[in-house]
């Protein structure tokens, strides 16, 4: 039996952010870039780069390579310093949508720019599997691809704009998801463009 579609526990607030608080949050997450530059890692089978480069804030960082795999790690790979606080827009935007108690530990930041894109895969590198995914898209709009929670099975595509908010929770949780590709030139909103995406998450179990 195939599953419904959208996932149960998928929400969507198209333009959450309004360019002003887009601004700030841009600004914020960029000079927190300056304190953890990004990085590529790498898919651990293949030790291929990902194109998106990333960077974390929070507790922990989520990270890749070839031999220690997926994981969070609690130092920026290349400074060795821990990594920065999660900006304080982002905490908000959490605790307006994600209907959780806690508070999350790691702000993923994926930045696309020349091409970047991300293939379908599951968020499932953490621990605590029930506290949502919260995403926030900031610049360059991008083509979304959303299927269920199996492996191979249908998929849908929606685009994502600046200032909109998604949420991954319930079955959503372990949806297969990805980027199909950025649309170029569609905000004026980082310089350079491209596209920034902040996911926040929850990654131990209290």
């Amino acid at each position: 039996m195939a599953d419904p579609f959208p996932p149960d526990g998928f929400r969507q607030y198209p333009g959450l952010l309004d360019h002003t608080a887009q601004q700030a949050l841009a600004a914020a997450v960029l000079a927190l870039l300056d304190e953890a530059p990004a990085y590529h890692a790498t898919m651990p089978k293949s030790g291929r780069p990902m194109s998106v480069a990333m960077s974390n804030a929070g507790r922990l960082g989520w990270y890749s390579d070839r031999d220690g795999g997926y994981r969070y790690v609690e130092r920026h790979p290349q400074t060795g310093r821990p990594w920065p606080a999660i900006p304080a827009a982002a905490l908000g935007i959490w605790r307006q949508v994600a209907g959780w108690p806690d508070e999350p530990e790691c702000c993923l930041i994926n930045l696309y720019r020349d091409g970047a894109k991300m293939g379908l895969h599951q968020d499932r590198d953490e621990a605590e599997l029930a506290a949502p995914v919260v995403s926030i898209s900031l610049g360059d709009e991008a083509v979304f691809r959303l299927g269920g929670t199996l492996r191979g099975g249908p998929t849908r595509s929606l685009k994502l704009a600046s200032g909109g908010v998604l949420v991954l929770g319930g079955a959503a949780r372990l949806a297969f998801h990805g980027i199909d590709r950025v649309l170029g030139g569609s905000s004026r909103l980082l310089p350079g463009g491209g596209r920034i995406n902040l996911t926040l998450r929850r990654v131990t179990r209290l």
